[in-house]
């Protein structure tokens, strides 16, 4: 289930009938005490402002082929939360950045969030102000979202947020640009024909150890002590760069501790490399110890004790042939030879 409730009446920000007051223009003049009297009528001031929509903010949101389904719900989550924003097909992987500041001016948008894959498994936003600039990149990591949180909380759908931002966002000039950039892109306009003149829900900006940037959603819990309940989406932001302009230009701010997906899964793969290797010099360095043992084992040490070296001989070589030996055996007849003695 949706954690935004449907419209219901118009589209009106302010329901004419529902007015009750008389409403006088406040231009200096006091009504007639006579007409007070007679009608007993409240005089209720004129709004600063008459229901038009001044400030036309509109909001592109679209990505880049190759994301996955996490990335496709986090977009339309956000499409869902912000009412003055739009969609386009997906940009391909080969046409270059400057080609969607066209896209916005051909949706009659001024501000963008792009979403930028790479490998199929990294994730990039960009947050531009089109065409002028500035922009900021992002990478973005630890995404949850409505579907999958499955809060409890509930807010009407088209109404519009409040901003909340953390103390740390007017301490640093990039931050404080940051800032300014969020407000114009995620608050929803006054009196936009798509939304809704109540204010039930919060987008919380956080900076966590200088650089990431956590998004929360919240939602009024509608009770007496005035809590809020998370209802999503939340990810995490860490800044890469800021430019000038949109999608590119001069770089106002580079974030000096950024390490790229790929450099971190590279450290992964040396430090498992590491490990087995480790490992293997440990194996090689047991068994050289069990052979060494298995050695002085056979080897008897106390062997040596009695043994008395020889003389040493002179080296006699011999020159001549040395003699036959005679064999002192006494030959014995043949059988034959001793039957012929027996005859005789």
């Amino acid at each position: 289930m949706s954690a935004f409730k449907r419209k219901r009446g118009g589209r009106g920000p302010v329901d004419k009938k529902a007015k009750k007051a008389k409403i006088v223009a406040d231009r200096g003049e006091a009504p007639r005490e006579t007409e007070r009297e007679e009608k007993n009528e409240i005089t209720v001031p004129a709004p600063v402002s008459s229901g038009k929509w001044t400030n036309k903010e509109r909001v592109l949101i679209f990505s880049s082929r190759g994301i996955n389904f996490r990335t496709r719900h986090l977009m339309q989550d956000l499409r869902t939360m912000m009412p003055h924003s739009k969609a386009d097909t997906k940009m391909d992987r080969k046409d270059k950045l400057f080609v969607v500041n066209e896209v916005c001016e051909i949706k009659n948008c001024n501000k963008c969030l792009f979403f930028e894959a790479k490998k199929k498994q990294d994730l990039y936003m960009w947050v531009s102000n089109s065409p002028h600039g500035p922009s900021a990149k992002f990478l973005v990591q630890n995404i949850h979202t409505l579907a999958e949180l499955k809060m409890t909380g509930n807010c009407l759908k088209g109404s519009r947020p409040l901003l909340s931002f953390d103390p740390k966002f007017d301490k640093e000039p990039q931050y404080a640009l940051l800032k300014e950039l969020f407000i114009q892109t995620f608050s929803t306009p006054r009196y936009h024909p798509k939304s809704q003149p109540f204010v039930d829900h919060v987008f919380t900006f956080t900076i966590v150890l200088k650089v990431n940037f956590y998004f929360l959603s919240f939602c009024n819990n509608f009770s007496e002590d005035a809590s809020l309940v998370e209802i999503g989406p939340r990810f995490v932001l860490n800044l890469i760069k800021i430019f000038q302009g949109s999608f590119g230009g001069p770089t106002l701010y580079e974030n000096p501790g950024f390490q790229s997906p790929n450099m971190h899964r590279r450290e992964i793969r040396l430090a498992a490399a590491a490990k087995v290797r480790e490992k293997q010099m440990v194996k090689e360095m047991q068994k050289m110890k069990r052979t060494d043992t298995k050695v002085d084992s056979v080897r008897d040490v106390t062997a040596d004790v009695f043994l008395t070296p020889a003389e040493e001989k002179p080296v006699h070589i011999e020159t001549e042939a040395p003699e036959p030996k005679v064999s002192k055996k006494k030959q014995k007849p043949f059988k034959r030879q001793r039957m012929q003695m027996a005859r005789r």
